[in-house]
C-alpha cells in the first residue's frame, strides 16, 4: 500500500510538471511589428506596416500569425483607402494568415538570453490565394515567459503570386506613376508572451 502511494504521489507530481511545461505563446501586439516596403519610380521607397496583429505557437511548433490587413499604415490616409479597396480588397479577404512549423524541441531547450537561427517552412495565404514560403528567422528567449521571432533578412513577395498585380496596377494609375515594384521586401518582428 505505501509503494502504491510513492508510484501515485510520484506519477501525480509528473503529471502537474507537464502541465506546467505546456507552454503555449500569444503575440503581443503593441510589442510586434511586421512591415513591408513599396518602391515607385524605380528607386523611391517608403516602408509602411500593419498595426493589428494576432497570433500564437502552440507547445508542438504550431505556428499562425493573422495580419488584419484593414490595418494598413502607410502614413498617407489616402494611400491605406485605396490600398484597403483596390489592392487588398479587404470586403473580401479582410486577412491574411500566415502558418507555419517551428522545431518544439529547439524552442523549448533555448535559455535565457540565447538566440537560435531556424529556417522555417510555412505558408502565406493572401488576396485568396496560398503560397508556400521559407523564413529565415532568429528566436531569442527574452525572459522565461517571453520569445522574441525576427526575421533574419526580408521575405520578397511577388504581387503576381496573389492576384494582386491588377490592384498594384490600379494603385499606379490613381496615384499618376509611372511604376510601383511588383516585388515586396517583406520584415517583422513579433514578440510572444506565455500564457500558461
Amino acid at each position: 500500500m505505501k509503494k502504491m502511494n510513492v508510484w501515485l504521489s510520484t506519477l501525480g507530481f509528473l503529471l502537474v510538471s507537464s502541465a506546467a511545461s505546456a507552454t503555449q505563446w500569444q503575440i503581443n501586439n503593441s510589442e510586434s511589428q511586421i512591415n513591408f516596403i513599396s518602391t515607385k519610380k524605380v528607386n523611391i521607397a517608403e516602408v509602411h506596416q500593419f498595426d493589428k496583429i494576432a497570433g500564437s505557437l502552440s507547445e508542438s511548433g504550431e505556428f499562425s500569425v493573422s495580419i488584419d490587413l484593414a490595418s494598413v499604415d502607410t502614413g498617407v490616409e489616402i494611400r491605406d483607402s485605396r490600398m484597403k479597396e483596390f489592392l487588398f480588397n479587404i470586403a473580401d479577404f479582410p486577412k491574411a494568415l500566415i502558418t507555419a512549423k517551428l522545431p518544439p524541441d529547439e524552442i523549448k531547450q533555448l535559455e535565457v538570453g540565447q538566440t537560435k537561427p531556424l529556417s522555417v517552412d510555412g505558408m502565406l495565404e493572401l488576396h485568396g490565394q496560398k503560397k508556400a514560403l521559407t523564413f529565415e528567422v532568429l528566436v531569442t528567449k527574452v525572459a522565461t515567459n517571453e520569445l522574441l521571432v525576427v526575421s533574419a533578412h526580408p521575405v520578397i513577395l511577388n504581387a503576381d503570386d496573389y492576384e494582386l498585380a491588377a490592384g498594384v496596377e490600379k494603385l499606379r494609375e490613381l496615384a499618376g506613376l509611372p511604376n510601383i515594384s511588383h516585388a515586396v521586401p517583406v520584415n517583422f518582428y513579433l514578440t510572444l508572451n506565455a500564457t500558461n
